[in-house]
């Protein structure tokens, strides 16, 4: 085991993985914060917990919206419990997400509208006998078994028709050729969504975006215990002593900053941490008149690191796997209104106040559209008379419903003009579009995760033999665990630090609601709704 209180540790990438990292290192493992070094390549930490001005105009962005869930993000919830909140003097970041939760929860009484802006009564999720059977194969299936089947592979027409499946695909932004393993695993760990998909009452939501609520705070506590943080320092390679296979060892980092290239050594005792892949690599932002451009070529570096190292060890992985962007492409965009003309009609319309709906899926749109309304302020000083809601398509390469073009090819005017149509709000469309700012985000790599893989496609996070570094985030593989989550970067992170520093505290179980048979029923009988 490494010695906390001699080793220094480098943390590769500044994401919530990183950050996560050096938290349980410092609390966990009482390593001095001074010795611990986060490099990365932007010029700002939280990866994809964003949410920031727009660079392309006037308002706001978040590239993609985060759901939290009580029984299912212990690791996240642990890590948040020593977190000091900003705003909310004594008491933890955890505490301040729970009031908050207390205050404002989530009742949606418009999950799904249908053609000509009718709200759907969701809580009939249409599954028949076939459906049922099918799902019931899936969730008895061991993993080793559906290998790298597709999800379509697995279920008839009739169950992607199903309310259910409306619900559930958007909820979680599967596709159907998505990976049937990823979906089994969703199915386990959110059976306790089941019976409340119609309201998503289950959503834990964070007082801000989730950037200010949870990024920030972290940082600001990473920084006053003295952790080193490095902004534009890209690692574009390191080296690896691979002699004994029982003691691997990274030896070298490599790193490209704007004064050139460096070489950083790892002592004997020293440790790497090293962030795989990432959903935001090549974000672009489009604007009121541009949409976002489409970048196939991989030219930021989120993954260029993982295909060095994938090459100097069987067991680092297989990023390209992941690199299908047709299929893996991923479309959001962030309404900022100025006035409250067209968020009073979303009230009206919804039947909820801001923060206490959930996503509003418009099951006839060719984009299968959906938007949902935070809670407002979404971002902390935000100028009187402004707000956002936020919302993103699946079938971005459709023709929309009434704007002639792919998703992927509309400014944010034409995206709001189509979801201005879906929900009959002709009336206002001219004030809307007028006074409305909307900001598309194109994420090439936003559902990689959920790509159909053989086991070997993703690492371990401490491979074989690995002494002294471990591999982070949404690409490397937790049994049981699902990615796309903010839990599953903190979950690995907190498996790293205590499996290489000996921590003899036990990590938090993976919640399966199967395992509770009231749970299950309660999953059956809505099933059967």
């Amino acid at each position: 085991m490494l010695d906390p209180k001699n080793a220094d540790v480098w943390l590769v990438g500044g994401g919530i993985a990183s950050m996560a990292a050096a938290s349980f290192l410092i609390r966990d493992a009482g390593m001095p914060g001074a010795r611990i070094h986060i490099l990365e390549e932007l010029g700002i930490a939280g990866g994809c917990l964003d949410g920031s001005a727009s660079p392309t105009q006037p308002g706001y962005v978040t590239r993609g919206g985060r759901m939290l869930c009580e029984e299912v993000y212990q690791c996240l919830w642990n890590l948040l419990e020593t977190v000091p909140s900003l705003e909310k003097p004594g008491l933890s970041v955890r505490q301040e997400i729970v009031a908050f939760n207390e205050q404002v929860s989530t009742e949606a009484h418009a999950r799904l509208i249908g053609a000509g802006a009718r709200i759907l009564d969701a809580k009939h999720y249409g599954l028949n006998g076939r459906d049922r059977a099918e799902l019931t194969r899936l969730l008895a299936t061991p993993e080793h078994l559906l290998g790298a089947r597709r999800i379509d592979e697995l279920f008839s027409d009739h169950f992607f028709q199903s309310n259910f499946w409306q619900m559930w695909r958007t909820t979680f932004a599967f596709q159907n050729w998505h990976s049937a393993i990823e979906l089994r695993r969703y199915f386990l760990r959110f059976l306790q969504e089941f019976p409340r998909m119609h309201t998503l009452a289950g959503v834990r939501r964070t007082p801000y975006n989730q950037y200010d609520s949870i990024a920030v705070p972290l940082q600001r506590w990473l920084m006053a215990q003295g952790v080193d943080v490095r902004f534009g320092h890209r690692v574009t390679d390191i080296d690896f002593d691979q002699r004994d296979p029982e003691r691997r060892r990274a030896t070298r980092l490599h790193v490209q900053t704007r004064q050139g290239g460096q070489t950083i050594t790892l002592a004997d005792g020293d440790a790497c941490f090293v962030t795989l892949g990432s959903i935001a690599a090549d974000a672009t932002y489009g604007s009121n008149s541009e949409a976002p451009e489409l970048i196939r070529d991989r030219r930021d570096g989120g993954w260029s690191l993982w295909e060095t190292l994938a090459l100097k060890a069987d067991d680092f992985g297989r990023p390209h796997t992941f690199f299908n962007v047709d299929d893996n492409k991923w479309e959001s965009f962030t309404l900022t209104m100025n006035g409250r003309t067209l968020l009073d009609r979303l009230i009206a319309f919804s039947g909820n106040e801001p923060g206490t709906g959930a996503l509003m899926t418009f099951v006839d749109s060719n984009w299968l559209m959906s938007l949902v309304v935070p809670y407002q302020p979404h971002f902390p000083g935000m100028p009187p008379n402004t707000y956002t809601a936020w919302g993103y398509g699946l079938f971005i390469d459709a023709p929309g419903n009434h704007v002639a073009k792919p998703m992927a090819q509309c400014s944010g005017r034409e995206l709001l003009d189509e979801l201005l149509q879906h929900l009959g709000f002709t009336d206002i469309r001219d004030e809307a579009l007028a006074s409305t700012d909307v900001t598309p985000v194109m994420l090439p790599y936003g559902s990689a995760m959920f790509a159909p893989r053989k086991p070997a496609d993703r690492p371990q996070v401490l491979p074989a033999g690995a002494a002294n570094f471990a591999f982070l985030g949404q690409h490397v593989e937790l049994p049981d665990d699902t990615v796309y989550t903010v839990e599953y970067s903190v979950h690995c992170a907190m498996h790293a630090v205590y499996r290489l520093f000996g921590i003899g505290k036990p990590i938090p179980p993976i919640y399966q609601g199967l395992h509770d048979p009231h749970v299950g029923l309660e999953a059956l009988a809505a099933a059967f709704s």
